[in-house]
C-alpha cells in the first residue's frame, strides 16, 4: 500500500479504502478530469508543426493520429534507452579495466557484454513497436477516406431539412432525395469497410505489440539471469591491510556464461497463446465469400452490401407485404439472385442473393423498407 506505513491492528476501516488494492479496471475515469474535460495536472501545450497537421485532420480520425503520433515518441524512448544501455555497458568495461584488479576488469567486461545486448533487445522492441504502429496506420488511412462519405451524406440530409423548411413543394427535393439514397448506400459500404479493417487491423497490431512485449521480456530474463550467474565468480571476501587476493581464476567460466547466454537467445521461441486473425477479406476490404448464406424463409439477415453496380436496372424496386420474410435494406436496394426468380425466392438452387442498388425515381420519400428476392 502506498502512504504512511500504519499497523493493521490499528488502522481504522475507513482508511483502507482510501488505497485500493485493486487497479482501475479502465482508464475511461472522469476522476482524472475537471469540469472542463481537461487533466487538472496537465500542462498545456504550445504550438507546434506536428500539432498543426493534427488540427488539419478529418474528425473521424484525430484521435488515431494523435495515437501514432505518441507512438512515435514512444519507440524513439525505447531506441533512445538501447542506446543509453549500450553507451553503459562500454562504460563499465572501461571503467574495470582502469581499476586494476583482474577479477573487477575480467568480470565488468563481461557484464558490460550482457547490459550491451539488453541494450539491443531495446532496439529490437522498438522496431517491433513501429511494424505494429504501421498496422494501425491502415485503420487510420481508412476512417480518413471514409469521412467524406459522412460529410456528403449529411450535406445532402441538412439540404433537404432547409428546402423542406422554406420551399417544401419544391422540385429539387426528388433529385436532392434520390441523391441521399446514392450517398446512405455509398455510406454503408464504407462503414461496413472501416469495421472490417478496424476489427482486423486492430488485433493484429496489438498481437504484434504483446507478442514483441513478451519477447523483449523473456530475452531479458535470460540475461539477467546470465549476469546474476557471472557475479557469483567475483570474491567479495574483505582482506586485511597488507593481504593480497588470490589470481582470478575463473575466466573460463565467464567465457562460458556467455556462451551459454548467447545460446539461450538463439533456442529462444515463442511460447503463448495464437491470436489468429481473419483472412476472409478481399481488396475491396468486404468479405471474400460476399454473400450470406442464410435462408429468407426461415429468418431475418442483414445482408452484406457490395458496392453500387453500376448497370443500374430501370424502374423501382420491388417490395413485398411486411409479413413475408426479407431483410431490411436500405431504401434503393434489392436482392439479386443469380439464377431465376422462384429459385431465389424459394431457397432452390445453388444461387445466393446479394444486395445491389437501383434507382428510384418514381418515390421521392426515403424510407427503409424489406426487399424481395428477385
Amino acid at each position: 500500500m502506498f502512504g504512511h506505513r500504519k499497523s493493521w491492528s490499528t488502522a481504522s476501516s475507513s482508511e483502507f479504502k482510501l488505497f485500493p488494492l485493486n487497479r482501475a479496471l479502465s482508464i475511461r475515469s472522469g476522476g482524472n478530469k475537471n469540469q472542463g474535460g481537461s487533466s487538472q495536472g496537465g500542462s498545456r501545450r504550445g504550438f507546434t508543426f506536428s500539432s498543426l497537421r493534427g488540427a488539419g485532420q478529418p474528425e473521424l480520425s484525430k484521435k488515431l493520429f494523435c495515437l501514432i503520433k505518441t507512438q512515435n515518441n514512444l519507440i524513439g524512448a525505447y531506441e533512445a534507452a538501447g542506446k543509453e544501455r549500450l553507451s553503459v555497458g562500454t562504460q563499465l568495461s572501461d571503467w574495470g579495466e582502469a581499476t586494476g584488479d583482474d577479477a573487477v576488469s575480467e568480470l565488468s567486461d563481461k557484464v558490460g557484454v550482457l547490459l550491451s545486448e539488453l541494450g539491443e533487445q531495446e532496439d529490437v522492441y522498438a522496431h517491433n513497436l513501429d511494424d505494429a504502429r504501421s498496422v494501425l496506420k491502415t485503420i487510420r488511412n481508412t476512417e480518413k477516406s471514409v469521412q467524406p462519405s459522412r460529410d456528403n451524406r449529411q450535406k445532402i440530409q441538412d439540404e433537404i431539412h432547409k428546402l423542406k423548411m422554406k420551399e417544401p413543394e419544391n422540385t429539387r427535393l426528388v433529385v436532392l432525395e434520390q441523391e441521399l439514397v446514392r450517398a446512405e448506400a455509398e455510406n454503408l459500404v464504407a462503414e461496413a469497410q472501416l469495421t472490417n479493417i478496424t476489427r482486423q487491423k486492430l488485433k493484429e497490431a496489438y498481437a504484434a505489440e504483446f507478442a514483441a512485449t513478451i519477447e523483449r521480456a523473456e530475452k531479458q530474463i535470460i540475461l539477467a539471469r546470465h549476469g546474476r550467474r557471472m557475479l557469483n565468480l567475483l570474491d567479495d571476501t574483505p582482506v586485511i591491510p597488507g593481504d593480497t587476493r588470490p589470481q582470478f581464476e575463473h575466466g573460463n567460466q565467464a567465457r562460458q556464461i556467455l556462451n551459454d547466454a548467447e545460446e539461450d537467445l538463439r533456442d529462444w521461441r515463442l511460447e503463448a497463446d495464437d491470436v489468429p486473425v481473419s483472412s476472409q477479406i478481399d481488396s475491396n476490404l468486404m468479405p471474400t465469400s460476399g454473400r450470406a448464406d442464410t435462408s429468407y424463409e426461415d429468418e431475418e439477415t442483414l445482408q452484406t452490401i457490395p458496392s453500387i453496380n453500376e448497370s443500374r436496372t430501370s424502374g423501382n424496386y420491388e417490395t413485398t407485404s411486411r409479413s413475408q420474410g426479407g431483410t431490411y435494406l436500405p431504401h434503393g436496394t434489392t436482392l439479386v439472385g443469380g439464377g431465376s426468380t422462384s429459385r431465389a425466392t424459394n431457397g432452390g438452387g445453388d444461387s445466393k442473393p446479394r444486395a445491389t442498388f437501383v434507382e428510384d425515381v418514381d418515390t421521392p420519400n426515403v424510407t427503409r423498407e424489406r426487399a424481395e428476392v428477385v
